[in-house]
Order: C-alpha cells, then structure tokens, then sequence
C-alpha cells in the first residue's frame, strides 16, 4: 500500500503534463479526413524521412560517442575526469540558438570552413541549407546526450574484468563484445532515446541549418499552427509524433530486457 502512494505524484505528473495535453490534440484533430491527409505520400515522406535523420543522428552520435565515453574512463586519469567532463558539458550551458547560429556562419559560402579549404586548394560549396548541414547541427547539439549515458555505465565496470578476459585470451573484439557491451547496455540505450526522442521533433536544427528547401516533421507541425493555421491537421500530426515517439520508449525498453537478461 505504501509503495502504491509513492506513485501517485508520478501518475499526476504524467496525467497533467502528458496524458492531458495529448487528450487535448486529439479533440482538436478533428474528422476523419483530417488525419486521412497523414497518409498522403507528400507528408508521409516528410514523416520518414525524420525519422531516418533521426536513426541516422542516433547511430552517428553512438559511434562518436562511445569511444570518447571509453577514452574518458579508460585513458584519463581518474583526477583529471573532472575537468574532461566539464568541457565535455559547456556546450549545454550555451543557448542552442546561438550554437546553431554559430553554425551557419561556419558552413555559409564564405564562411570559415569554406576560408579554411581554400587554404588547401579546394573550393567547397555552401553546405548552409542543405541536409547534411541539419546532419551536421544535429550531431553536434545530441553528441553530450550520448556520451554521458555510456561514460556513467562504463565508469562502473570492474578493470579486473577487462584484465581477466584478456588474460583467458579474449581479445580486443571480444572483450568488446561480451564483457564491455553487455555491462554497458543500459547506458548505450538510454544515450540512443536521449538522442532519438527530441532529434524526431527536432525544430531549431532544420529551420536554422535546413532552410525551406527540405520540410521535416518538426517545421511541418510548427507551420500548421503558425502560417498555414490548419490547428486540426496541426494537432494529427503531433499525436502522430507523440505515438512514434511513446513506441520508441517501449521499443528500446525492450532491448533494455533482454540485454540485462
């Protein structure tokens, strides 16, 4: 019975902040008909094609970021692992914003990075407005959010461990695969919802670095409610989202189970 009222702040706090708001969308939804447009290709294009940014931004940021989390517990000093993980987080104190502000004077034609590749000979093109430059944008501002996950786990396994496996011949690969991979699973997938979740409805990204060449599902929901005022297919479109995303916590709770089997 106590452990059932511990609960209860928890229940109002989600039936306040999130069953009640996505009630409140699908009133607003309206007919049929409104949510028959989510099958039209254009907009289910625009649907898939965020979350294979999504998916791509998610694999991008676990293949740079677990072998920083790695080289923070294993590399650095235990001392030193402060200071590390002080630069590794000042990025967050600064305004998304201005970082991505930041970005599109780097890749604008003229800009830095441009400078920087004609001191090599080589003309660059303007990435600004382009899809990699929302590629770029979103594996810098969802890197933080994988690495420390991964570093959290990897900073509990046992060294012993790493030292045993080597020592009845594991090797690198292996080691990697069945001592470090199984330990850090829990770390690994909850870096990959932390980047997955808000890289799906992402906004800022893809209008600063995008532009209006390429919609994605975020900027496609944002503009029902501002220039195009449709409210209705406004409010489909991000239940649809809330539903992607709530099959997504489910999704990787179930690797979640089965690799902590």
């Amino acid at each position: 019975m106590k452990a059932t009222r511990l609960l209860i702040p928890a229940a109002v706090t989600g039936l306040v902040l999130f069953v009640a708001p996505q009630l409140m969308l699908l009133s607003r939804a309206g007919d049929g008909s409104v949510w028959l447009r989510l099958f039209d290709p254009l907009y289910a294009a625009i649907f898939w094609r965020s979350v294979l940014m999504a998916l791509g931004t998610t694999l991008a940021t676990l293949a740079v970021g677990f072998p920083v989390a790695w080289a923070l517990v294993r590399a650095v000093p235990e001392r030193s692992r402060g200071l590390f993980l002080l630069l590794l987080t000042l990025p967050l104190w600064t305004s998304v914003l201005v970082k991505l502000y930041a970005w599109v004077f780097l890749l604008r034609a003229g800009g830095l990075l441009s400078q920087l590749l004609a001191l090599f000979g080589w003309e660059s093109p303007s990435l600004l407005y382009t899809t990699t430059a929302v590629a770029i944008g979103q594996l810098y501002v969802e890197l933080p959010y994988m690495i420390l996950p991964i570093y959290a786990a990897l900073e509990r396994i046992d060294g012993s461990l790493i030292d045993a496996a080597r020592d009845l011949g594991a090797g690198p690969s292996a080691t990697l695969a069945r001592v470090v991979l199984p330990i850090a699973s829990p770390g690994i997938v909850a870096g990959c919802v932390l980047v997955f979740v808000p890289s799906l409805g992402s906004v800022l990204v893809p209008d600063l670095l995008g532009g209006a060449k390429t919609a994605w599902v975020g900027t496609l929901i944002t503009s029902q409610f501002g220039a195009a005022r449709d409210p209705a297919f406004g409010s489909a479109m991000a239940f649809t989202l809330s539903v992607l995303t709530l099959s997504t916590f489910l999704l990787f709770g179930r690797f979640l189970a089965k690799a902590q089997e």
